[in-house]
C-alpha cells in the first residue's frame, strides 16, 4: 500500500450497475413502484475494480470494448458516481474526456472555452489570457465563433484538449481522443503529453498497446469489467495482445441480468 502522500487516485472495490428497461412503460412503472418491484435488469459495467496511481505516473487502461474503460474514467472525473466501492482523487484534473462530454452544443467555441475553464477551476481573467494560446493549439480558424453543434467530432476534441492542455492540472484524463484528430493534431498531442508527464500524473485509455508503450510505464488491462493485469505496460500489452488472438471475443459482456 502507497502512502497517501504519493498516491493522486485510489479506488477500492469500484463497482457501477445501470438499470436497462424493455420499454418506457417499466420506466414509469419503476418510478411509481420504487423499490417494491424491480421492472428492469441491471448491466454491471464495472464489477470490481481496485487500483492506486501515485503522482507522477503515465497509467494507460486497456480492454476490449464493453470491458468498463470509459465508465471507469467516468468515476474518476466525477461524471457519475460508482454503484458499490470508493473513488478517491486529489488534484486538479483535466479531463479530456468529460469537457467534451459536457460541451454546450448552443454555445460557440470561445463560449466554450470560458465555460470549460471555469468548470476546471480557473478564474475568468485567466481564461481570457490564455484563449489566443488556447486557439492555437486547437486549430480550427474562425470556427471558434460558431456553434459546437456545428462542429465535427475530430473539431470538438480538438478544443476539448487545447483546453485541458491550458488549465495547469495535475492530473490529465484522456479516453481515446487521439484516434479522433488528424495525424499532425495527434502528433501535436502526443508531444504535449510527454512534456506534460514530466511534472504530471497521466491516466490514458487506448485500444492500441503501442500507444500505450509509447505513453505510460504502467498498465491496468480491464475484463469483463475487473482487472486482469496490472503492472508493467510492456507486459501487460504483450499478455492483452495474446489474449486478443487466441480468446473468443464474449459478447457476453453485454448481457444484463
Amino acid at each position: 500500500m502507497s502512502s497517501d502522500a504519493e498516491v493522486v487516485i485510489r479506488a477500492r472495490h469500484l463497482a457501477k450497475a445501470y438499470k436497462l428497461y424493455d420499454s418506457q412503460g417499466d420506466w414509469l412503472k419503476q418510478q411509481l413502484m420504487g423499490s417494491a418491484k424491480t421492472y428492469y435488469k441491471s448491466f454491471w459495467a464495472l464489477k470490481d475494480i481496485s487500483f492506486e496511481v501515485r503522482r507522477g505516473e503515465s497509467v494507460g487502461i486497456i480492454g476490449r470494448n464493453g470491458c468498463g474503460k470509459s465508465t471507469l474514467l467516468q468515476i474518476v472525473c466525477g461524471m457519475t458516481r460508482p454503484t458499490k466501492g470508493e473513488i478517491w482523487v486529489k488534484g486538479r484534473v483535466a479531463p479530456v474526456l468529460a469537457l467534451g462530454a459536457t460541451f454546450d452544443l448552443e454555445a460557440t467555441g470561445r463560449e466554450n472555452v470560458l465555460i470549460g475553464g471555469a468548470v476546471l477551476g480557473l478564474k475568468r481573467h485567466e481564461v481570457i489570457a490564455k484563449f489566443d494560446s488556447i486557439a492555437e493549439f486547437a486549430g480550427i480558424g474562425d470556427f471558434m465563433d460558431q456553434p459546437i453543434k456545428l462542429y465535427s467530432t475530430g473539431m470538438r476534441t480538438r478544443l476539448a484538449f487545447a483546453i485541458c492542455a491550458h488549465m495547469n492540472a495535475e492530473i490529465l484524463i484522456v479516453d481515446e481522443a487521439l484516434s479522433v484528430g488528424d495525424m499532425a493534431f495527434q502528433q501535436k498531442c502526443i508531444d504535449w503529453i510527454d512534456n506534460f508527464r514530466r511534472t504530471g500524473t497521466l491516466l490514458f485509455v487506448s485500444h492500441a498497446p503501442e500507444e500505450l508503450q509509447r505513453l505510460c510505464n504502467h498498465a491496468i488491462w480491464i475484463d469483463g469489467g475487473r482487472v486482469r493485469q496490472a503492472g508493467d505496460v510492456a507486459q501487460v500489452a504483450r499478455a492483452y495482445k495474446k489474449a486478443t488472438r487466441v480468446e473468443e471475443d464474449s459478447m457476453s459482456r453485454f448481457s444484463a441480468v
